[in-house]
């Protein structure tokens, strides 16, 4: 590490903050402080390193409250990252104590810093380091192999390095056979969830350590723990056609005196979740060619299960896409066909994230009156799939059309691989149980008088 100062004149803060271009005579004056007695402080110290830090902490503590002390840690930062780009310094220290805590952000370490103990926050702060422990080479072998195989492996790969952690934390344990690591695993914690996720584990270790030796034998899988976190799920609210109604008029009425265009973004929001079950990310990821006005159809790229799929759309729909794009159009929007369907006029991709979505549809859904004003109780944006199938399957009942040959068509519009998972989306309503009982009625009653004819 440098073991002087490498800006004994200065001229590197005054480049360094000319290159910021700050507007503002505050800020200018805010960042020249800061970075003036940080250097103070590394000229007088003569090493740039942990001791270092903790001086200068301890210096403008007597100047700041914690927390300005703890936000203006960020000039420094940045600024070390500005010497470690010009080569002016060969390490920074707050990114080398970061890695060696195996941490992402570097807050954490300052906090740690400007505590009373410095050695024990720090040493409270690490975290073990990914598939560190006698598992961990053929964990992330495996978790190698099936992202090569066009698994996301997303969620299999966070379970697989919670035990590894787990494992690293426990050393005494990786001498143990897998059946005793596994086991202390699953007395860790004692919820339904924690037990389905050792459930998983299992199965996932013994397909691992099969595919190595074959000679393994097979491991009969105990559906009891999934089945009883699949009770504790809460049930999804099914809105009826006045519920949604009554959600529309509020989303055209939706307060934003800053964003005129917002009011009719949620609108057509709310319309393509109900009208054609799309996620919330499938909303976000919508771009402006993705909708087809001639055909009436909109493509969803890319979504869950690597699935692309075209949906057809009812006339009404169109009509409301039309009159969103020709309003977004007006508001100035790019028409740049790979640019967001859902635009704004802030933010770095001018586009609405999945959860700024989420937070508008609940907020239209608290001001309809069907959810609290506050908490995670009631109604959820999701339950508009849900009930976009209820809803449909209770319409081909009134129709007089048989559900069962439909659900294909249906679990294809929705972009699943098979009916089973659209079957999770029927929830047992009294309207779809009436109409399913009537249809059984129609078919069983001539059945069972035939039956009474022929025993007499």
């Amino acid at each position: 590490m440098t073991a002087r100062w490498p800006d004994p004149d200065r001229t590197i803060i005054d480049h360094y903050l000319a290159s910021l271009r700050l507007r503002s005579l505050k800020s200018r004056a805010c960042y020249r402080q800061v970075l003036h007695g940080f250097q103070d402080v590394a000229e007088r110290h003569g090493v740039l390193d942990q001791d270092m830090l903790i001086a200068w902490l301890r210096v403008m503590t007597e100047c700041w409250a914690a927390t300005t002390l703890l936000h203006r840690t960020r000039i420094v930062d940045r600024f070390l990252d500005h010497l470690l780009r010009t080569k002016a310094i060969d390490r920074n220290p707050v990114t080398t104590l970061r890695e060696a805590c195996n941490i992402k952000q570097c807050m954490p370490v300052w906090r740690a810093l400007a505590s009373r103990n410095p050695e024990k926050a720090l040493a409270e702060l690490r975290r073990p380091r990914p598939f560190g422990s006698v598992l961990g080479e053929v964990l992330a072998e495996h978790v190698a192999l099936m992202r090569n195989r066009g698994y996301k492996y997303t969620s299999q790969s966070a379970r697989l390095l919670r035990f590894d952690q787990f494992m690293q934390l426990n050393p005494a344990l990786q001498e143990q056979p897998i059946g005793v690591m596994l086991d202390h695993w699953a007395a860790a914690k004692s919820t339904h969830n924690h037990a389905a996720e050792c459930e998983n584990l299992r199965r996932v270790l013994t397909k691992i350590f099969r595919h190595r030796d074959p000679s393994i034998p097979s491991r009969r899988p105990d559906p009891r723990p999934q089945k009883e976190v699949v009770m504790q799920w809460r049930k999804p609210h099914i809105y009826s056609p006045a519920d949604v109604r009554r959600m529309l008029d509020v989303a055209r009425s939706y307060p934003s005196p800053r964003s005129p265009l917002r009011p009719l973004t949620v609108y057509t929001m709310l319309v393509l979740a109900y009208c054609a079950g799309l996620r919330r990310g499938e909303l976000a990821r919508l771009d402006l060619a993705d909708v087809d006005l001639q055909s009436g159809t909109i493509t969803v790229r890319q979504t869950k299960f690597f699935k692309t799929r075209i949906l057809p759309l009812p006339d009404s729909v169109m009509a409301e896409l039309r009159a969103y794009i020709k309003a977004r159009r007006s508001a100035g929007a790019s028409q740049d066909p790979c640019s967001g369907l859902f635009w704004h006029e802030r933010g770095r991709t001018r586009r609405y994230t999945p959860e700024m979505i989420t937070w508008l549809l609940t907020n239209v859904i608290r001001r309809a009156g069907l959810k609290p004003l506050q908490g995670r109780t009631g109604p959820r944006v999701h339950d508009l799939r849900h009930s976009m199938v209820v809803n449909r399957i209770l319409d081909w009942y009134k129709a007089g059309i048989n559900p069962q040959d439909r659900l294909p068509f249906l679990a294809t519009y929705l972009g699943h691989r098979d009916i089973n998972s659209t079957l999770v989306y029927i929830t047992v309503t009294q309207d779809l149980l009436h109409h399913a009982n009537e249809r059984f009625r129609a078919v069983g009653a001539p059945c069972l008088n035939l039956e009474r004819e022929g025993g007499s």
